[in-house]
């Protein structure tokens, strides 16, 4: 009786082998699943950052232009203004390059609206048309080119 009991020797000798194999298995298996998970994350983060671009863009956009704030920048001719507000607005990790054309598709900024070069090859573009609140009836078209900083 003495030699089954759980805390014996000899129960303990037998099945330490097979507890060490249990042991190595469990710990391969924990860090093999640690980087298919973490490859995965980055992966589909980058997909969702880059396929969502032009969305983000246009969001931006119409969020400086809900209170008419975009309109003014533009009437105003303050194009560093406006390239502080939609560096504001938008993701940290976004560059951008803003043109904004009135009417007749003519450039209306004689300045580079921009936060940097793009270092990606995927490019999405925004367009929005924004009329000014003013007294004068004014209409622009944006075009905004937007890419994931690398």
């Amino acid at each position: 009786m003495h030699n089954l009991a759980w805390g014996s020797k000899g129960l303990k000798n037998q099945n330490k082998g097979q507890i060490r194999i249990v042991e190595a298995f469990f710990a391969v298996l924990i860090i093999f699943s640690a980087f298919a998970i973490s490859a995965n994350l980055s992966v589909s983060q980058n997909a969702v950052k880059r396929g969502d671009l032009a969305s983000v863009g246009l969001q931006a956009l119409m969020e400086l232009d809900s209170d008419g704030s975009l309109g003014r920048y533009i009437d105003g001719g303050d194009w560093i203004g406006l390239r502080d507000a939609v560096s504001l607005v938008l993701p940290s990790s976004v560059s951008f390059n803003l043109t904004v054309y009135n009417e007749k598709m003519q450039q209306v900024n004689a300045v580079v609206i921009s936060n940097g070069a793009f270092n990606s090859q995927e490019i999405a573009f925004a367009e929005y048309v924004c009329v000014s609140r003013g007294s004068v009836f004014r209409c622009y078209i944006i075009h905004l080119f937007l890419a994931v900083a690398a």
